[in-house]
C-alpha cells in the first residue's frame, strides 16, 4: 500500500519549468528569447490589437458606409404558398412553430404574398404584406393583425 508521504507523480508526466534568464548554458540567457531591444523585449510592453505602430490603422483608413438603425424589426417571414400547407384553418405564430414552419413562436411574424392559397383560412400575424392579405381574403380567409405583445387586434378592414 502507498503512504502518502511516498506519493510523486508519474514518470514524463511532469516537466520542470523553463527558467529564462539564468545564464547562457539555460539556452534562455541574455536576452531570454526577446530579440533586440524594441517594444516587445521591454518589460510591461502591450501593444493594443490593431496598432501598426503609430501608422493610421486599417480600422480607421478605411471609408465607412451606412449605418444600422436602432428601430429596426426583425420579422420570421412565411409565405402564403405555407398556409397550403399547413394543418388547420386558423394559422397563428403558435400552430406554425408546432409545425415546424418557423423558429420560434416568440419572434415576430411577418406574412409575405410569394405562391398562391387555395383555400379559406383565418391568419393571425404581426404584419401582412399587401399581396399576402389580398391573396388571403380572395380566397375567403381572414386576416388579423396581432400586436406586438400577442394579443390580437381587428384587421383595419374590419373596423
Amino acid at each position: 500500500m502507498t503512504e502518502l508521504h511516498d506519493l510523486r507523480p508519474s514518470p514524463g508526466s511532469t516537466k520542470k519549468r523553463k527558467r529564462v534568464g539564468r545564464g547562457p548554458g539555460s539556452g534562455k540567457g541574455k536576452t531570454s528569447g526577446r530579440g533586440h531591444k524594441g517594444q516587445k523585449a521591454r518589460s510591461g510592453a502591450r501593444i493594443p490589437a490593431g496598432f501598426e505602430g503609430g501608422q493610421m490603422p486599417l480600422q480607421r483608413r478605411i471609408p465607412k458606409r451606412g449605418f444600422t438603425s436602432r428601430n429596426r424589426v426583425e420579422y420570421q417571414v412565411v409565405n402564403v404558398r405555407t398556409l397550403d400547407e399547413f394543418q388547420g384553418d386558423t394559422v397563428t405564430p403558435e400552430g406554425l412553430y408546432e409545425q415546424g414552419f418557423i423558429g420560434s413562436s416568440v419572434d415576430l411574424l411577418k406574412i409575405l404574398g410569394d405562391g398562391e392559397v387555395t383555400r379559406a383560412v383565418s391568419v393571425s400575424a404581426h404584419a401582412f404584406s399587401g399581396t399576402a392579405r389580398e391573396k388571403i381574403e380572395a380566397a375567403g380567409g381572414t386576416v388579423t393583425l396581432l400586436e406586438r405583445g400577442g394579443s390580437a387586434q381587428n384587421s383595419p378592414e374590419d373596423v
